[in-house]
């Protein structure tokens, strides 16, 4: 079992690095890999800070750092970029791979309280361990500088690790995230599943029901929705967050953007928006 992360595979990119590791957590109970876009260093002293990417329902933590081209602005701003897998693996669990909106690359970001599932504990991983992780062997990154965005399911994860933890991140956006989970499918059969049948506990996984709660929200929430997506009218609900953020007078833009399905492509074309977003709030 090895705590510290090994590298696994590295390449240039933009005169950076992408590097994928992998290492043991205690958190989950299984090996777990990252990956990290290392931006070019001006010196060797240089320290960046971090944007936390968060993917989707049956992804992993190559899609991001594969198909949205988010390394040219990163490499260019001075940004590093981390990309968690989506849920523990190799773990067995009876049904964990049955089907592709729940279990295994359907961690949903949250801490499951179900005895079957007690492994499945993404927030803690992504918000606690892996930030340890990165400050105890990459000297070069500066984890007490950090933002977070993700897509679709790690649209909500974003959403919710930021509002619940806003003395940590600068600032958040999302692509196409699952606003409103306790009121659609996909939520509804994770929550149900990972944390049981009182819906209170439920609401402390929807950003709909946090930004409520949590209205001491300073900085603009970035959102970024296809009005082509199949998607968003049964899953994503990102008009209800929209709404809760008026109520709460949460600063939010929400970009309908026509023609733009759920897909990495629709990822690829808005990125450098979102990584300027964080870079501002960074200070950079």
């Amino acid at each position: 079992m090895d705590l510290k992360p090994n590298e696994i595979s590295s390449s240039k990119m933009f005169e950076g690095y992408n590097k994928r590791y992998k290492h043991y957590s205690p958190v989950l109970g299984c090996s777990m890999t990252f990956s990290v876009y290392f931006p070019p260093s001006p010196s060797p002293s240089s320290k960046f800070p971090v944007l936390y990417w968060l993917s989707g329902l049956s992804c992993t933590d190559e899609n991001f750092i594969a198909k949205s081209g988010a390394q040219r602005a990163a490499s260019r701003e001075g940004v590093a970029l981390i990309a968690p897998d989506t849920s523990p693996r190799g773990l067995n669990v009876e049904g964990e791979a049955d089907s592709w909106d729940f279990g295994v690359g359907a961690g949903f970001y949250l801490n499951a309280t179900q005895e079957k599932w007690k492994n499945w504990r993404m927030y803690d991983y992504v918000v606690k361990e892996l930030p340890k992780v990165l400050s105890e062997n990459f000297e070069q990154l500066d984890t007490s500088r950090a933002s977070i965005s993700g897509h679709s399911m790690g649209g909500h994860g974003a959403l919710t690790i930021y509002l619940k933890n806003l003395d940590k991140y600068k600032s958040v956006s999302a692509f196409a995230p699952v606003s409103n989970p306790i009121n659609c499918p996909w939520g509804q059969k994770a929550f149900s599943n990972y944390l049981g049948d009182n819906k209170s506990d439920w609401e402390e996984y929807d950003a709909t029901c946090l930004i409520l709660k949590h209205n001491n929200v300073l900085a603009r929430i970035l959102i970024d929705q296809g009005d082509a997506d199949k998607f968003l009218h049964n899953q994503l609900l990102p008009n209800k967050f929209e709404e809760a953020c008026r109520t709460a007078k949460a600063p939010v833009l929400l970009r309908m953007q026509p023609g733009y399905d759920h897909s990495y492509n629709f990822i690829a074309t808005f990125i450098d928006d979102h990584i300027q977003h964080h870079v501002q709030a960074l200070n950079l």
